[in-house]
């Protein structure tokens, strides 16, 4: 059994020899994701004008892969560990950010936070936003049936849509709208009052500084261009068929695939007071055991444990950094197919046992006592 201590010790041997980047290797994993991604969009689409639904649906299900490679392209570029050239890292996150959907700068932020404190549930939920034990006893019955059926895994493709499409489209215009109405109101009340410093003193709930906004604002812009001229194309109701499908089902999956890395029976979860990194990344975080085919496309991310010892070690190397260092994360959590639904069920915090538990588990205790 491996020691936090110990893990930590051996931490900078690990890190220095599996951190080296390559622009290569990297370049080849957008080119063989990204060309077979237009590809697949292309086809679906035109075989959907020419109503070969099935032919369709196949290219649809298949372009889902490849969303969810592209996500995973991103997240590394957040992380700056896949490009060896730090300016490819950047252009690489926006691009695959807007493919996705998604703000990469502003996405990164908040997953920066989560490596800074995973197996710390005081500080951080997980993309379920799970209630602690002491918070779910004091829902009504009707109000802990709502939050058991939320967190239901079939939930999982609306969700997507939700985080996705719909949300980061929804805060940037909302926000927008209400930073300008803000704007102008300071002035109308401020004549004089220099309009840039009006500007600079403003505060925003739906971002966090202007760097944020400006990434928000860019991924809207170019992604919103992008929408345009396809429906033009191709037709809007053909575009957004496959568009919103494919994206839903890439992003159920790859929200299933994070949910289950932290969220399993017996999770490491501790408080503030009691938390270890290290420790959470041997108890709090599982290795997803699946097929090479799957492994491809999430970009091994299923080595989670490799990742959270350090997410500088490029995707590119998890799986040999596992495989030499095998005998230091034989007791992280593996979790394979059949265990999916099981361990969807574990959402709940029990900060008395410092875990992750089930509610049924929770019930058991709750009559027991």
């Amino acid at each position: 059994m491996t020691t936090p201590l110990q893990l930590k010790k051996i931490a900078p041997e690990i890190i220095k020899k599996y951190s080296v980047k390559s622009d290569a290797k990297a370049f080849f994993q957008h080119i063989n994701t990204l060309v077979p991604y237009f590809a697949l969009f292309y086809l679906a689409m035109i075989s959907l004008n020419a109503h070969s639904y099935w032919l369709a649906a196949g290219f649809t299900i298949l372009l889902s892969f490849f969303i969810v490679r592209i996500f995973m392209l991103m997240h590394d570029c957040g992380h700056k560990s896949i490009f060896k050239t730090q300016l490819f890292n950047t252009i690489g996150g926006f691009f695959t950010g807007v493919f996705v959907g998604m703000p990469q700068y502003v996405w990164t932020q908040h997953h920066n936070y989560h490596h800074s404190t995973n197996g710390n549930w005081e500080k951080y939920r997980g993309p379920l936003n799970i209630l602690s034990v002491k918070e779910f006893e004091k829902l009504t019955p009707g109000q802990q049936k709502k939050y058991e059926l939320g967190r239901n895994i079939l939930l999982s493709p609306m969700g997507a849509f939700l985080y996705f499409i719909f949300n980061p489209r929804f805060n940037w215009v909302l926000g927008s709208l209400k930073f300008a109405v803000s704007i102008v109101k300071k002035k109308l009340a401020s004549p004089k009052e220099p309009l840039n410093k009006i500007i600079s003193s403003q505060e925003s709930r739906n971002w966090k500084n202007g760097k944020e906004y400006l990434h928000m604002t860019l991924n809207n812009i170019v992604l919103l261009s992008l929408w345009w001229a396809a429906s033009m194309y191709f037709g809007a109701a053909t575009f957004f068929t496959i568009y919103i499908i494919s994206l839903s089902f890439a992003g159920a999956a790859g929200l299933l695939i994070f949910t289950l890395q932290h969220n399993f029976e017996g999770s490491y979860a501790a408080d503030t007071a009691h938390w270890d990194y290290y420790q959470g990344a041997l108890t709090g975080t599982s290795f997803f055991i699946v097929p090479k085919f799957f492994n491809w496309f999430g970009a091994d991310i299923a080595y989670h444990h490799i990742h959270h010892l350090s997410a500088a070690i490029p995707n590119y190397n998890l799986s040999a950094c596992h495989k030499e260092y095998a005998h230091l994360f034989e007791d992280v959590k593996r979790i394979r197919f059949r265990d999916v639904a099981k361990e969807f069920k574990f959402i709940l915090w029990d900060e008395a046992q410092q875990k992750i538990i089930s509610i049924a588990q929770y019930k058991q205790a709750h009559s027991a006592s």
